[in-house]
């Protein structure tokens, strides 16, 4: 079982990375010319609508990616056989990974398309959500009960 565990962390770790990989990529692609750069910057109301999706995408998705994450381990995850626990943290962790790469990507996008720094502030946000989901040996034998309570609250003497 300690296998098992070892290379879900090793997952999850490299698909952390990628969410830091993928928007160096997209802004690679932009800066490079390999991607239309502001094809909206004139245009106020493609710049407001795509501004506004994009806020309310970062308003939206952090808080339910952090939050649904926290429901499915209480309600789900900790109820299920270790094996079957694993699979499902795995699958949880990356839907809530995912959610938070979405709004980094979009706003990114949208940020090179209307050169409105709105874009940038809106990923950064969102970037600095996913610090709370680094995956760590630690966090996820504590978020999946499996470190023993001597461990965790040792008896004073």
């Amino acid at each position: 079982m300690e296998k098992k565990i070892k290379q879900l962390l090793q997952w999850l770790q490299l698909e952390y990375v990628l969410v830091w990989v993928l928007p160096l990529v997209l802004v690679a692609l932009y800066e490079t010319g390999g991607m239309t750069e502001g094809v909206y910057a004139g245009d106020v109301r493609m710049d407001y609508i795509l501004q506004t999706v994009g806020i309310l995408l970062v308003v939206g998705l952090i808080p339910l990616s952090l939050r649904l994450f926290s429901l499915s381990l209480v309600k789900h995850v900790k109820q299920l056989t270790l094996p079957e626990a694993l699979k499902s943290y795995r699958r949880w962790s990356e839907v809530r990974i995912g959610m938070l790469l979405v709004p980094v990507l979009v706003n990114l996008s949208f940020y090179y398309l209307t050169m409105n720094t709105t874009g940038v502030m809106c990923a950064m946000m969102a970037l600095i959500a996913s610090l709370f989901c680094i995956p760590t040996r630690k966090r996820m034998l504590d978020e999946l009960d499996l470190v023993k309570d001597e461990n965790k609250n040792p008896a004073v003497g």
